[in-house]
């Protein structure tokens, strides 16, 4: 018997990581109130980010005030089990603040199976780095990690290392795990494209092929380089920036 609002709770759960995997928690500190000049905007953003018309029939676009990362009251204490993994997705599941460049989006399959979500955040190249390389640390340190979404149900996963895309040293890992005998699975994959960076996640219910986390990453990941002209993994910035202010000259 299957249970699909626990399912669903879980899932959202266990996609937060993917986007707290991404750079939002730690982006860079602009001056309050004010976009960080020399970054893609958030409106280029969400014109990168995967949409009903790119993952195929039959998925719909969760609103992103319903999304994983709607913020921790939504979600107290998603993760525990692997202190560096647990620590990053339990700290900083809400969304960033207006002064960082942000976008993602969920979509969700029939009754919520699969779901694919996605996280696109702008920072300064240094803080990047340093954030995504916390962030592949965390992925490279687990073994198992509990999911909980505040109810009677939580989930052990098994995490594995993979590849998702054409990148092999792109940081990415499935999670295996089962509830009341329905066998569950989630991907998670961290991206580079210069200053901004991907958090892709992938969950299905009654299933463990990979076949169709990787189309969706790699059309995420395709999507992204055409909509920002960056290269995944390079450190080059994106062509699409918001306009430099000019100063008012006297």
């Amino acid at each position: 018997m299957s249970h699909p609002k626990p399912l669903h709770a879980l899932a959202a759960a266990a996609l937060a990581a993917a986007v707290a995997l991404g750079p939002a928690h730690l982006a860079a500190a602009a001056t309050p109130g004010q976009p960080a000049q020399g970054l893609p905007t958030s409106e280029q953003l969400t014109a990168a980010l995967l949409t009903v018309d790119d993952v195929g029939p039959g998925f719909t676009q969760v609103p992103s005030t319903a999304s994983p990362s709607a913020g921790p009251s939504t979600m107290p204490s998603p993760a525990n089990g692997c202190d560096a993994l647990s620590d990053l997705v339990n700290m900083h599941t809400g969304i960033p603040g207006p002064e960082t460049p942000h976008a993602e989006a969920e979509l969700d399959g029939p009754g919520g199976n699969p779901m694919v979500t996605e996280s696109l955040t702008a920072e300064d190249a240094g803080k990047l780095t340093t954030d995504l390389d916390a962030a592949t640390a965390a992925l490279k340190s687990c073994h198992t990690i509990t999911f909980s979404a505040g109810t009677n149900d939580s989930v052990t996963f098994t995490v594995t290392p993979v590849t998702l895309g054409d990148r092999q040293d792109a940081p990415a890992v499935r999670l295996d795990g089962t509830l009341a005998g329905v066998q569950l699975n989630a991907f998670v994959g961290v991206e580079r494209f210069g200053t901004v960076g991907m958090a892709f996640g992938f969950f299905q219910r009654g299933g463990d092929s990979s076949q169709l986390a990787s189309f969706q990453y790699r059309a995420a990941v395709a999507k992204v380089q055409r909509a920002l002209g960056a290269t995944a993994g390079s450190t080059t910035p994106p062509t699409a920036t918001a306009p430099v202010t000019q100063g008012t000259s006297v």
